[in-house]
């Protein structure tokens, strides 16, 4: 009987097994081999060692600006985009009329399209008709070219980021709803504030949804490739390779170099660098998430 249940469950994972061998563990395979190949789509696959991570780490300059990107891009938009989604879920998880609306508005921007978004930004961005701009002007500011400024770019993509934080504001706010009133009510016999409760109990309670948040921001920013390619104005990373990110540099590589192989190893490169880091969000976890039966 148990062995009759074991072949049941697995010929209801079966399509799930097939779709893991066949889509992702087998291709990922074959860019492991691949990595220490010539390989330029056209020609045999011939092993040349570690020629590509040579030609990586040694002699391709870009390799090093688009990974100075990326990080640049991880380490300022997973922070603030984090921040700002804990900060609107604590606004709107307020017992007010009409609340429902302004958590549908938020939540908006995170269902909209990619490419529609991009192309909104960019005419939002645009330094002389920009409304952006625009509004800064109201003030006698002069907005910078955003978009067309090596010194801007970046935070312009940033900016944009943090516009889409209405996502990771409804696992917070469903988090929020979810914690026990009793622990609040204990808070305030005890003489604490409100600044005081959000530290010592909304923080610690929410805080396995800010860590299954700041992976998944992680590997998601590390992935960054679509706004770049959009909203460069040559669809290279310009300004001065500023928008030149990891993902975008390796598709350059790939699909218009034709260096398969190089853009190969570029892959595994990325995949070493986030596990690395979401190991270490894993090792680190401990000091700081709590969970409601510990």
């Amino acid at each position: 009987m148990k062995k009759q249940e074991n072949l049941y469950g697995y010929l209801f994972i079966l399509p799930w097994i097939i779709g893991f061998l066949g889509l992702i563990l087998g291709p990922m395979l074959f860019s492991l081999y691949g990595s220490f190949t010539n390989y330029n789509v056209t020609s045999t696959m011939d092993f040349v060692g570690f020629q590509n991570y040579e030609e990586m780490f040694l002699h391709d300059s870009l390799f090093w600006t688009s990974l100075y990107n990326t990080l640049y891009f991880v380490i300022f938009s997973v922070p603030l985009t984090t921040i700002a989604a804990i900060f609107i879920s604590v606004l709107v998880n307020q017992n007010l009329p009409g609340m429902k609306f302004f958590r549908t508005v938020f939540y908006l921007p995170a269902i909209l399209s990619g490419v529609g978004v991009y192309l909104l930004w960019m005419q939002l961005l645009d330094p002389s008709t920009g409304l952006i701009n625009s509004f800064l002007g109201l003030f006698g500011i002069s907005g910078p070219n955003w978009l067309f400024d090596a010194g801007w770019a970046k935070p312009s993509l940033i900016l944009m980021k943090l516009w889409s934080a209405g996502g990771a504001m409804l696992l917070y706010l469903s988090a929020m709803q979810g914690i026990s009133k009793t622990l609040y009510e204990a808070a305030v016999m005890e003489g604490a504030s409100r600044v005081q409760m959000f530290f010592k109990v909304t923080l610690p309670m929410i805080s396995p949804i800010i860590f299954f948040d700041v992976i998944t921001s992680t590997i998601g920013s590390f992935q960054i490739f679509q706004e770049a390619y959009i909203m460069s104005s040559d669809s290279a990373g310009s300004p001065e390779n500023s928008l030149l990110f990891f993902n975008l540099h390796m598709w350059i590589k790939a699909f218009n170099v034709f260096d398969m192989g190089y853009a190969m190893a570029m892959s595994w490169i990325l995949f070493i660098i986030v596990l690395i880091l979401t190991l270490i969000n894993f090792r680190f976890a401990k000091y700081w998430v709590h969970y409601e039966d510990d």
